[in-house]
């Protein structure tokens, strides 16, 4: 009776603590995970400071200004002596004090296009900063879509299991019955516990495997891993009216991995265009404004001040250089010639993900359809074994055949749903949409 009694005991526990839980849908888990995920946080700071460089300063557009002052004594000893002889002329403890201050303005006018350049560069950079954020957040919903299912998965696997142990405990209850009146033999009535133990045992490590699932929910939200929710779905629904033709399209015009690999092409053509700035001669523009004033203890005058503007413009042309820019150039050639291979080649693997996803994703259909199949035939197998088991023309061990049929057949249903959900996610996030799933 003992073995009985316990998993009752933790039926009513479950029953309990099931009833205590909030619900939480899939969008209700994206909407809170989007708001606090630290992986996401950190990747919208580093987006904010791409936006923050663009700017026309750090591109070189504007002039650099500084102001300068400074304070100096020198104090000095002299001896002057005539070019045709006499007393020398002795100064002790000459003070002259010198006090200066000034304005100056740099700008570079011309540099052969390299401050442009510099500009679209920023915003190039500030575009790959959205994307890198969107390329996480992508992959973040996908992520958190496919744990949420797999919640799901794991809830229905431990109704399967409970709706087992049930069998199994309405089948000892027979057992038993028969025994007592000396029907079946002591050897049917421990088979029956030891099936009865099987099943209760694997209830209780899928009590196991949902809790893990449910933590790792948890911490992919950015909140308290030990909180408790459902899921709200109870089963798992996927879209089979996915059109290919659509998908592809989208896969590869919207595809974020694609478009970085075309914005690093970019980037390295900005690289070489400013490098070739320097095949240009530079005009830079130099002005100031100082102020200087000087007191004297000896000599004819005792303090004296000088003040004015000053401007000068620099136009200058590197000659030669080690034939340096020419082979970092050549360099920087090479370097675009790579990054469109790899447009290329990134269009490519592309095509070949999608066209393995879209037929794993149809495969799957099917697969999940024949399992629907099959799980109504075992279950009618299973109620005419029961009906067959109960008026003694079935013995315990076909019985036991006949619920482990119906088991496997839910299990084999549930995982082809889903992996139909995962292909159908990942279909999505290639051609990026899915976003969807926030709707």
């Amino acid at each position: 009776m003992m073995i009985k009694n316990v998993p009752l005991l933790l039926f009513l526990l479950l029953a309990s603590a099931v009833s205590a839980q909030p619900v939480m849908d899939l969008q209700e888990c994206l909407r809170i995970g989007l708001e606090n995920n630290y992986d996401l946080r950190i990747v919208r700071n580093e987006e904010l400071i791409s936006d923050n460089n663009v700017t026309l300063g750090n591109a070189g557009f504007l002039p650099e200004v500084s102001l300068n002052s400074g304070y100096n004594l020198r104090n000095s000893n002299s001896d002057q002596y005539p070019a045709e002889g006499g007393e020398a002329i002795e100064t002790r403890n000459s003070n002259t004090q010198t006090l200066d201050a000034g304005l100056n303005l740099n700008w570079t006018l011309f540099e052969g296009f390299r401050v442009q350049t510099n500009y679209q560069r920023l915003k190039e950079l500030q575009t790959v900063g959205e994307l890198n954020t969107r390329l996480v957040v992508e992959e973040f919903i996908a992520n958190l879509t496919a744990e949420y299912y797999n919640y799901v998965q794991q809830q229905i696997r431990l109704g399967n299991l409970q709706y087992a142990v049930s069998l199994s405990k309405e089948r000892l209850r027979i057992v038993e019955a028969r025994y007592q009146v000396g029907s079946l033999s002591q050897l049917d009535l421990q088979q029956a516990k030891v099936d009865f133990n099987a099943d209760s045992s694997l209830l209780i490590q899928q009590y196991e495997i949902l809790n893990s699932s449910r933590i790792r929910l948890n911490e992919m939200m950015g909140g308290d891993v030990e909180q408790h929710f459902l899921a709200k779905d109870t089963t798992i629904l996927f879209d089979a009216s996915l059109s290919k033709e659509e998908l592809f399209n989208q896969a590869m015009q919207h595809n974020t991995v694609l478009l970085l690999t075309g914005k690093n092409k970019t980037l390295s053509e900005l690289d070489l265009r400013s490098l070739r700035s320097r095949n240009y001669p530079y005009l830079r523009l130099n002005t100031a404004y100082g102020f200087t004033h000087y007191n004297y203890n000896t000599g004819t005058f005792d303090r004296q001040r000088t003040w004015g503007p000053n401007v000068g413009l620099t136009l200058g042309y590197t000659i030669f250089d080690g034939f340096n820019r020419r082979r970092e150039q050549k360099n920087a050639e090479i370097t675009v010639q790579n990054r469109e291979l790899q447009v290329e080649r990134n269009k490519l693997a592309l095509e070949s993900d999608f066209a393995n996803m879209w037929m794993a994703y149809q495969n799957n259909i099917e697969l999940t359809n024949l399992e629907l199949e099959s799980l109504g035939n075992a279950e009618l197998n299973y109620e005419i074994a029961m009906e067959r088991y109960k008026i003694g023309d079935l013995s315990g061990l076909e019985l036991r055949e006949a619920q482990n049929s119906l088991l496997e057949a839910e299990q084999r249903l549930l995982t082809a749903q889903y992996n139909t959900k995962l292909y159908e996610i990942s279909l999505l996030q290639i051609s990026g949409k899915v976003g969807e799933y926030l709707e």
